[in-house]
């Protein structure tokens, strides 16, 4: 049979018709955009239509928008360019964040209060990863500068109230900043009804190529760069444009907000088909994250005394691609630090798996994941110490 991909939250498929779209900007329109000759007047064009497109989709300003070279650059970016820029002009140095964020936000964070004296306010979730506003709105006090907080978690697919959070972060003059990796091709995108300062995006999370990312910057807020060197993208991300890369990341995003309704349709039927199933058929099964504000594609579970590695191979052997927490803690032998934000113990916290679904996936690959699942979690114990092995 054919291999069954449901890992679309780790990294989704390069569309065909992206592919296309990027090809000729490899051999035929090939010049530096930097360059006043006509190769590279036509690979500036490509690219500032590709900011106007992505603004487009964004509702904002085509200068708003910075090409990186994925999320987690955007993230550091937006972290420390505004964290930088507030403590230079004196404004202060305190930053709020949740303990469920990507490493892109949490580690930056992180060692801008170790290396660099920021002080920082990590705020507890609850057992869906849902952030309080009541508790945003008593962590925001004088000096406080940026809040950070994803749209939706990669993990568990939580989305948090971004529109509330911001408008809260704005009343003590604070910026705020949103990691939408997870959310862009399948939640609103529209920064004047989120209300956010800047917000991050990454290509390969919506059917374009990898290494390629965008970062909205509110027109009138400013940041320090973090790169260095040549003037490109308005002087905030040094380097030379990959102009295939950002050709992509426009028509992937354009033809995901082009079929949002049909896709989201299509994702949160089989979601639902998928969590209805393994709740249904396996016991002991628990839903990890919110049960109704929740990505479109995403599903998630936490499976009494079954180490999340071990289910993860055996899926593999029966041609399931699936992943235990996020694909950046891939060989990670910890418990998530989401699920135990989320309230849950070591022992469970090790026992996760991330099912997410895409545009390819059909209903018989849910019906046969949802039976191999059932079967795999019989043949499995668990040692004391911890290790799974086949019954």
């Amino acid at each position: 049979m054919t291999p069954i991909y449901l890992d679309h939250s780790a990294t989704t498929p390069t569309d065909p018709r992206v592919v296309q779209a990027m090809l000729p900007y490899f051999t035929e329109i090939y010049g530096n955009a930097s360059s006043a000759h006509c190769y590279g007047r036509n690979a500036e064009h490509a690219i500032e239509t590709a900011r106007e497109i992505i603004a487009s989709v964004l509702k904002c300003q085509p200068k708003e928008i910075i090409f990186t070279s994925g999320g987690s650059e955007s993230d550091n970016l937006a972290v420390r360019g505004a964290a930088w820029y507030a403590r230079q002009k004196g404004k202060g140095t305190h930053l709020i964040t949740t303990p469920i964020e990507h490493g892109a936000i949490g580690k930056t964070i992180e060692q801008l209060a170790n290396l660099q004296g920021f002080e920082r306010t990590i705020l507890p979730v609850d057992r869906f990863g849902r952030v309080s506003v009541q508790d945003f709105q008593a962590a925001c006090r004088p000096g406080t500068t940026l809040a950070s907080i994803m749209y939706a978690n990669n993990e568990v697919g939580t989305i948090q109230p971004i529109s509330e959070l911001a408008a809260i972060a704005h009343e003590h003059g604070a910026l705020f900043h949103t990691d939408a990796v997870q959310a862009a091709g399948q939640l609103s995108l529209d920064v004047n009804q989120l209300g956010v300062d800047l917000l991050s995006i990454s290509g390969h999370k919506f059917y374009g190529p990898k290494g390629v990312g965008a970062l909205y910057i509110r027109d009138g807020v400013d940041i320090t760069p973090a790169q260095t060197g040549g003037s490109h993208e308005r002087g905030l991300r040094a380097g030379t444009q990959n102009t295939p890369l950002i050709v992509g990341l426009a028509e992937a995003l354009r033809l995901a907000y082009e079929e949002l309704e049909t896709r989201t349709t299509h994702y949160r039927r089989l979601r639902d088909q998928l969590i209805g199933g393994v709740l249904a058929t396996i016991p002991n099964a628990r839903l990890s994250g919110h049960g109704s504000q929740r990505l479109p594609a995403h599903a998630s579970f936490v499976f009494e005394n079954i180490y999340s590695g071990t289910l993860v191979s055996l899926l593999d052997e029966q041609d399931i691609a699936a992943s235990a927490a996020s694909a950046c803690k891939t060989g990670n032998p910890e418990p998530s630090s989401v699920l135990l934000a989320l309230g849950y113990d070591r022992d469970t916290a090790a026992c996760s798996l991330r099912l997410t679904v895409g545009t390819q996936t059909k209903a018989s690959d849910i019906d046969y994941t949802v039976k191999t699942l059932a079967a795999a979690i019989k043949t499995l114990i668990r040692k004391p110490e911890g290790q799974a092995v086949v019954a």
